[in-house]
């Protein structure tokens, strides 16, 4: 592709102008002839039909027409006028109407002129009329035949400037005019044939102008293919790169897992965990730095994998940490690996930001020394002073909240050789976004739950139905259940959150008179949180009214009450992980989610989705497809925000042709040296290293 013609600045182009090249640059970041043309309309309207006057109806989207105006007046005074000109096409009339421009609309308008009508039908007292109509002559050979018109997405700015979808067309029009023959292929000849794909060149015209609807699916697929293909192309370029270069230690003694299996683990591993203990005992032998994600819903068991992961690295004379996002996550990972580690004389130490000056110089020594085995904590592990006499294996757990920095300073406490690496997750990701975000770590998924789990059953109530939800947690109380009541937190009014949970508080405290009940928030100091949080573990409170602080940390096996209240403001990821909370033992759970009656179509779905389903993936799915990739992965992560036509939403077969056609290509080829994959070493290279999207032109 010709970079320096793609490169050129719209406001060279005819026609165009400093001040429209300017207000396209501030309004949509479009700049050149590149960023224009990978504007892509986000649909078509089918132009290609032409309507009789007769035949219309309130329920058509859109008509157009072909006809004559026959006359023309103008109604009223002043802001009120509004200008009206009766349209007619042998079958019957339509009213056009303009509340705007009247004047300019009225001096081009011509009575007896052929013209094409588009517009929305609208009805009253039995006539129809259309307001602010696109309107042009019946001149030109397009206009007759019928065509797709691109639409754009526009700002308000842009509108009140005159600069329209059609306006944008006529721009675009013009740079695919200028372009003939600065196209180049982008994808290997074979791949073009062998997939049936449409030529760029002629992708790039029938994305924005197509022949017919045909042409638009052919166009739309090549393209999101090729931007899918790129990607994975980089992901798993990334992913060989590592394997390649980084080498790894190699931990396979197996003494201590067996000694921890035969005597101490007191349970069956389910066949999916012992299916994915294969899969990093492999990695972790192999001599390459193992970079794993290990995907699991709530409760699945992922936290006994990551200590049997460890196991290997202590049997092997290494040392190993696990880090979490929160003091209360990595507090409960300590309690629970604790008494593990003690049974196998196995030292382990807590080290969060709360840890005293004392203890943190005795465990920096320890550390030093090789004596201490496993450090868990919060990024607290990552500070400069905290240093590994021989670090094996990283745990990191509810890994999306860490950033890529921050993990990457965890893989540098070794100097010679990174430790192994195990990313943890209870946030189901669905597989379109894992081969994205992801696809440049190894995918291991415990898809079973431990046996004995009963599913929880999850319900929807409306506000007026209180007091019988007061009355089942009464009933589940008596039999020495605890019950959970989380209120929403929303950054933008924690006062106003915090009146909530203080109201909610309250009125609980009404209607259990006889009950002790917790109260926990983010805004409470650490100690006096982690101080709640032990009396509700302990069973010295029945009732833990809290924040979203609980989603992720708290493991109480004797709670089977999940409510949660204004539900509908809480995204389904959310509700998931609340809901996790409980069912954590042999007895029924139950999850409520309490809302008031108006609620939007998109909540409606979520919590249809939360009640019909405890499977986290397809909830994740689903989540996927309300919110986007975008909402779902954060900011932090590259290679999704950047998709310009691709939806992984939408996308996932063309994803995994993508990926399987990207693996196929850099085994057979892994550094793009043949001369057939001559187009896509270009292309890549040809990528600013900063750009997180592969199939730009640019």
């Amino acid at each position: 592709m010709n970079n320096s013609f793609f490169d050129t600045k719209l406001e060279f182009l005819k026609g165009v102008g400093t001040a429209r090249a300017a207000l396209l640059g501030k309004e949509l970041g479009i700049f050149t002839y590149a960023d224009i043309i990978q504007h892509y309309p986000f649909r078509h309207e089918d132009r290609t039909e032409f309507h009789k006057i007769s035949d219309i109806s309130e329920e058509m989207p859109y008509v157009q027409f072909r006809g004559k105006i026959k006359f023309i007046e103008t109604i009223g005074e002043g802001a009120k006028a509004r200008l009206v000109a009766y349209f007619r096409d042998g079958t019957g009339e339509v009213e056009l109407i303009w509340f705007r421009g009247i004047e300019w609309v009225k001096k081009s308008l011509q009575i007896n002129t052929d013209y094409i009508i588009f517009g929305k039908p609208t009805e009253f007292n039995g006539k129809y009329s259309i307001t602010h109509p696109e309107i042009e002559p019946l001149t030109n050979l397009e206009a007759q035949s019928g065509f797709l018109q691109p639409v754009y997405h526009l700002t308000e700015i842009m509108r009140k400037r005159s600069f329209d979808s059609k306006g944008i067309s006529k721009v675009i029009k013009q740079v695919l005019a200028a372009s003939a023959g600065q196209f180049k292929e982008t994808l290997p000849e074979d791949l073009v044939r062998n997939l049936h794909l449409m030529p760029k060149k002629d992708a790039m015209q029938h994305i924005h102008f197509p022949k017919n609807v045909e042409m638009l699916k052919q166009a739309t697929y090549r393209l999101k293919f090729e931007e899918l293909f790129y990607t994975q192309i980089k992901v798993i370029q990334q992913n060989l790169f590592r394997k390649i270069t980084y080498a790894g230690q190699i931990l396979n003694n197996t003494s201590l897992v067996t000694e921890f299996y035969n005597n101490y683990l007191g349970f069956d591993l389910t066949g999916a965990q012992k299916r994915v203990i294969k899969e990093i005992y492999k990695d972790m032998g192999s001599g390459k730095q193992m970079n794993r994600l290990l995907q699991g819903d709530v409760g699945s068991g992922k936290t006994i994998v990551a200590f049997i992961a460890m196991l290997f690295a202590i049997g092997s004379g290494k040392q190993a940490c696990m880090m979490a996002p929160t003091e209360i996550l990595a507090e409960q990972h300590y309690n629970g690996l604790r008494p593990l580690a003690d049974k196998l004389g196995i030292t382990l130490e807590k080290l969060t930001g709360s840890t005293k000056t004392s203890e943190r110089k005795y465990i920096d020594d320890y550390l030093r020394t090789g004596d201490l085995k496993i450090l868990v904590g919060t990024h607290a592990l990552i500070e400069d002073r905290v240093q590994f006499k021989n670090l094996g294996m990283c745990i990191i757990d509810e890994q999306h909240r860490f950033g890529v920095e921050q993990r990457s300073k965890l893989w540098q406490k070794n100097k010679d050789i990174f430790p192994h690496v195990l990313v943890m997750t209870a946030t189901p990701i669905p597989r379109t976004l894992a081969m994205t975000l992801y696809g440049d770590l190894d995918v291991s998924v415990i898809d079973e739950l431990p046996p004995g789990r009963k599913p929880i059953k999850t319900v929807h109530r409306f506000d007026n139905h209180r007091l019988r939800v007061f009355g089942f947690m009464n009933e589940e109380i008596e039999k020495g259940r605890q019950v959970y009541i989380v209120y929403p937190l929303i950054e933008e009014s924690e006062k106003l959150d915090l009146k909530d949970l203080t109201d909610g508080f309250e009125s609980v405290s009404r209607a259990f008179p006889k009950c002790q009940i917790s109260i926990v928030h983010g805004r409470m100091k650490p100690k006096d949180k982690d101080f709640e949080m032990q009396r509700f573990i302990k069973n010295e409170t029945q009732i833990m009214v809290a924040t979203t602080v609980i989603e992720v940390g708290v493991n109480v096996p004797n709670a089977s009450i999940m409510i949660i209240e204004n539900s509908e403001r809480f995204g389904l990821s959310a509700l998931h992980q609340l809901r996790g909370r409980v069912g954590r033992g042999a007895d029924q759970s139950f999850c409520i989610l309490m809302t008031g009656y108006k609620l939007s179509k998109e909540a409606r779905e979520r919590i249809k989705v939360m009640v019909e389903t405890n499977d986290g993936f397809e909830i994740a799915n689903t989540d996927l497809r309300l919110r986007g990739a975008g909402d779902l992965s954060g900011t932090q992560q590259s290679g999704v925000m950047d998709l310009i036509i691709a939806d992984l939403a939408k996308d996932g077969d063309i994803l995994e042709l993508a990926r399987n056609e990207a693996k196929k290509m850099l085994e057979d080829d892994p550094k793009l040296e043949q001369y057939k994959n001559i187009f896509v070493k270009k292309q890549l290279e040809s990528i600013p290293k900063h750009t997180t999207n592969w199939a730009r032109i640019s």
